[in-house]
């Protein structure tokens, strides 16, 4: 799952041409690595529609605070550059395709 950090946020999420979906974990949230294979499976099924990448909150405070992230995991679809969906929370890959259905 590739990774984006606080100095390259604005590039990989904010400028990208596809929704990106993003993961806000953390190395010590057992949902988090729970959802890592669900977010693998997705990255692989919609790759073409949308980009799936993670954001360490411990190593970028900065960005995790800018979008008030308070629970592991948080996952935000950012559509031109803004947030367009907010969801907490592990869940089943069904769920989270058809949460993501509206935005894709």
């Amino acid at each position: 799952m590739p990774e984006v950090t606080d100095e390259d946020f604005g590039a990989e999420v904010l400028g990208a041409d596809l929704p990106v979906l993003v993961e806000f974990t953390a190395d010590w949230c057992p949902p988090c690595r729970q959802m890592a294979p669900v977010l693998r499976a997705l990255a692989a099924e919609e790759g073409e529609r949308l980009r799936v990448v993670q954001l360490n909150v411990d190593r970028n405070p900065e960005t995790t605070n800018q979008y008030k992230v308070l629970s592991m995991p948080t996952f935000m679809v950012f559509r031109g550059g803004e947030p367009v969906k907010a969801m907490v929370g592990a869940r089943p890959k069904r769920r989270l395709l058809e949460e993501l259905s509206d935005v894709l």
